[in-house]
């Protein structure tokens, strides 16, 4: 009786078929702790936080001299003023910046007199040529988000956060069991009628590349029980497991019998050509795929039924990278002297591919785990403006760019959190966040530059929170206001309140170290509102210029003794273990232009907000309200 295959499916089909049934079945990724060191290439399991940090001192950047600030005022190049040798620090580049020092000098910029002292002609500003500590990663900072490829820039940053050890997915252990009487190992002189076996060297070079751990069995001759018992250790033992040759109608052929009695079979046959005796089988959550003896065929079918499950098991979609143009969100200056080449996190909104610059010191490590793209400046070049459009180096798939919704303006942690969220619900979607604090965020929407913008900006006339700056920079409407949370703002000061701050206008008092927001934040308008309400002169507030880009950075300042009081939110300051003196409830809300309300990126972070795993998430880390977050305010 002449063979028959049992199926002749399409290959479409079939590879639905059969990840639908696996899956089913339990067919899932492992997990395993490992060191950081180790984590190159693997995916996080889960999200990853600092535990300290990076700075975790405040070193000078500079080689030079550490000073007070204040010591230098009055300085000019007709006026000089001299600093006596108890006035200054010896540093080098990486030093801590002693006790009662807030800035340093570059040694360019001193003259030194035979007496020990030292002639400056500019004054130092408070803080400069200083790594402030958390500079780079800030304690309880997510470092990645669940599902997340490691880089070698992220190890450094996991690294300088104090992380050791973190879960990730286990590789996947992928069985290869090559059959054949006429099969040997490979050799240099093999005899007439030997086939070398490489074809398993060729599949695990092939799974490798996708990731997964490749286990190659002894060669088993074509007998039945032989193959039989092989395969059985090789499903108890693997993720997945490759049943090499034997698929055909051959004399010698048992793998379809085989793979019946430990297992089942969905498919043997596939519509396609070379590779259409395939068998796709399962014992359990465990798939047996079993592959034509012809490494084109061979090849063919791992490619197209096996590399799909491995995707499934790592939960990622892959797309060629490439160079590419975008318009810039910010400007980007650079000297004159050197080819730069400048850090970019990327989305698409619209058809429009956006880059926003990420910091650009050597030392920040984080800026290149994040980035999506670098823009070369070239030497000779100033720089470019925002809006300019550029040339990029894609770090990431394009793919993913097109599926990342970006968000500009003011920031919170919460948004690190629906990040996650977001991207644990679809693996292939991601969140960029840029923080420009809230009128950043405004101007972003209006140039067409983000799908979103976090705003929290009072008015100061009628009390309420966004809608007058809505009025006023959108004049004939086009957006939403969406609901996203009420935060506890206040004064963030050291743990145990030692210099006994008990109300705001306390912070002008001689001897508080203040830390500011950026000009354009919300919170830096409440600041200042809070000033005039209070009869605070900001000329006497020392520190007031000294100004961090968000709410986690002005923590780190106050927890690690360089500062000590801060405006922020509640849940930083918990985060810290710093004392909390309330002041305000505020509404952050986000601010979506219509022309982007319907895409899949705003509808996918809408889901999340409304989810109760961001309720769960907004709850334990405190000083959040929450009121139907995702709903529609207003549309304007």
């Amino acid at each position: 009786m002449a063979f028959t295959y049992l199926t002749n499916i399409s290959l479409d089909q079939a590879r639905k078929d059969y990840v639908r049934t696996l899956v089913e079945l339990g067919f899932q990724a492992r997990t395993e702790w490992i060191r950081v060191q180790d984590a190159f290439g693997r995916v996080t399991a889960r999200a990853v936080y600092a535990h300290i940090n990076a700075p975790h001192y405040a070193c000078s950047a500079m080689d030079g001299i550490a000073v007070r600030a204040g010591d230098s005022f009055g300085a000019t190049e007709t006026t000089p003023v001299r600093l006596q040798k108890d006035q200054f620090t010896e540093v080098d580049t990486g030093d801590p910046v002693p006790d009662g020092s807030d800035a340093v000098i570059m040694v360019e910029e001193i003259v030194r007199n035979d007496d020990g002292s030292v002639t400056i002609h500019a004054p130092a500003a408070p803080w400069q040529h200083i790594r402030q500590i958390g500079e780079d990663v800030c304690a309880g900072e997510m470092i990645l988000p669940s599902l997340m490829e490691i880089t070698p820039a992220a190890i450094g940053a996991m690294i300088a956060g104090g992380v050791m050890n973190l879960e990730v997915l286990a590789k996947p252990v992928v069985g290869i069991i090559p059959t054949g009487d006429e099969i040997v190992p490979p050799c240099p002189d093999p005899r007439p009628g030997d086939i070398m076996e490489f074809n398993s060297s060729i599949f695990s070079a092939m799974l490798a590349s996708w990731g997964a751990e490749a286990r190659t069995y002894p060669i088993v001759p074509d007998r039945y029980d032989r193959i039989r018992d092989s395969l059985a250790r090789a499903v108890s033992e693997c993720d997945m497991v490759i049943l090499n040759a034997g698929s055909s109608a051959g004399r010698d052929d048992y793998s379809a019998s085989a793979v019946k009695k430990v297992g089942e079979v969905l498919y043997h046959g596939i519509a396609i050509k070379p590779g259409k005796p395939a068998i796709l089988g399962y014992r359990g959550a465990v798939p047996i795929l079993g592959v034509p003896g012809y490494p084109v065929s061979g090849i063919i079918v791992i490619d197209k039924l096996l590399k799909p499950l491995i995707d499934r098991w790592y939960r990622r979609e892959y797309d060629d990278g490439s160079r590419t143009k975008a318009k810039l969100t910010r400007p980007v200056v650079s000297g004159l002297k050197y080819q730069e080449y400048v850090r970019v996190r990327m989305g698409y909104v619209g058809n429009s591919l956006m880059a926003s610059p990420l910091p650009r010191g050597s030392g920040v490590v984080s800026s290149f785990m994040k980035a999506d793209g670098m823009v070369e400046v070239p030497q000779g070049c100033e720089g470019y403006t925002a809006g300019e459009e550029v040339r990029v180096r894609l770090l990431r798939e394009k793919q993913q760019l097109k599926n990342t919704l970006v968000v500009i303006g003011s920031h919170d942690p919460l948004l690190d959190e629906l990040a996650d969220l977001i991207h644990r619900e679809n693996r292939s979607q991601f969140l960029s966040s840029a923080h420009v604090g809230s009128m950043g965020g405004i101007m972003a929407i209006r140039r067409g530059e983000a799908h979103a913008a976090g705003i929290h900006l009072l008015d100061t006339e009628t009390g309420e929170y966004n809608r007058a700056y809505i009025k006023k920079y959108f004049p004939h409407g086009g957006v939403y206001l969406i609901r996203c949370v009420g935060r506890l703002q206040g004064l963030m000061l050291k743990k145990g309140n030692p210099l006994g701050i008990t109300s705001f206008a306390d912070i002008a008092k001689d001897g508080i170290r203040y830390v500011n927001r950026q000009k354009g934040s919300g919170t830096r308008v409440l600041m200042d509102y809070l000033c005039g309400k209070h009869n605070v002169d900001r000329d006497q507030i020392y520190g007031y210029e000294r100004e961090e880009m968000t709410h986690n950075s002005v923590a780190v300042q106050i927890a690690g003794d360089s500062a000590d009081a801060g405006l922020g939110i509640f849940s930083t300051a918990k985060l810290y273990d710093l004392d909390f003196l309330p002041i305000c409830t505020e509404e952050y809300d986000l601010l979506v232009p219509e022309e982007v309300w319907n895409t899949v990126q705003v509808r996918q972070m809408i889901r999340a907000l409304k989810s109760a795993e961001f309720k769960s998430r907004i709850e334990e880390m405190g000083g959040y309200t929450l009121d139907r977050p995702g709903e529609i305010i207003d549309v304007f």
